[in-house]
């Protein structure tokens, strides 16, 4: 998750699977966009997609997938070293209920250092 005017480095990439240009601001969103891009389930991707009226800011979820069956898949990058931090897990928790209230069941963390 990063707010929504983020302005730190970022990395523009073109993938087939998204209609836009992917902005990516971490090592672990890259490799993971190469692994979403590889993978057949895989549809549409889209990132940095804004949460709508959170309570808490403008913030955006990293990846909004669109897996086979047009179901939705959600995924938040996060570095390990930031992942006990209370303010990150308040957003993931804050990000994680705002898609279950959306039906997305298909939520889930990517974190450095794991395959």
């Amino acid at each position: 998750m990063r707010k929504k005017n983020y302005k730190g480095r970022c990395e523009k990439v073109s993938v087939s699977k998204s209609e836009d240009v992917c902005r990516l601001y971490s090592e672990i969103q890259k490799k993971y966009l190469d692994m979403l891009e590889e993978n057949q389930e895989i549809k549409e991707i889209q990132c940095n997609v804004l949460l709508d009226g959170l309570e808490i800011g403008e913030y955006t979820s990293d990846f909004v997938c669109k897996k086979t069956g047009n179901h939705l898949m959600v995924r938040e990058c996060v570095e390990e070293k930031y992942l006990m931090k209370p303010m990150t897990v308040k957003l993931l928790d804050a990000s994680r209920v705002y898609w279950l209230r959306l039906g997305v069941q298909d939520w889930g963390l990517v974190i450095d250092g794991e395959e």
